[in-house]
């Protein structure tokens, strides 16, 4: 019985911590839909990139992104390969 109790209670902390990245994920996109500009699947791409070619997890990306709103600068690795994503982005919207 206790150990349901503690494999449960484990669970809900996992579940609130993913709750609490999607809204963070969500806003991130958002911002990239906005600067891309860009339907929501090419924000998910362009962060989902982002996050691969800096090696970064897609949450800790997301939330540099957002931290930006507060007068936070973006880390360098991260500003360069958002440039890189949105010239490849555009580029391909050329085409």
């Amino acid at each position: 019985m206790l150990a349901e109790v503690v494999e449960l209670r484990a669970d809900n902390e996992q579940l609130g911590q993913a709750l609490a990245s999607r809204a963070v994920i969500d806003q991130a996109c958002g911002m990239m839909m906005a600067m891309a500009p860009c339907p929501s699947d090419r924000a998910w791409d362009l962060l989902v990139d982002v996050s691969q070619r800096c090696n970064i997890k897609l949450r800790d990306v997301a939330e540099a992104l957002v931290a930006t709103t507060k007068d936070r600068t973006l880390p360098e690795p991260i500003q360069r390969e958002l440039r890189r994503a949105l010239r490849r982005l555009h580029a391909a919207d050329r085409r």
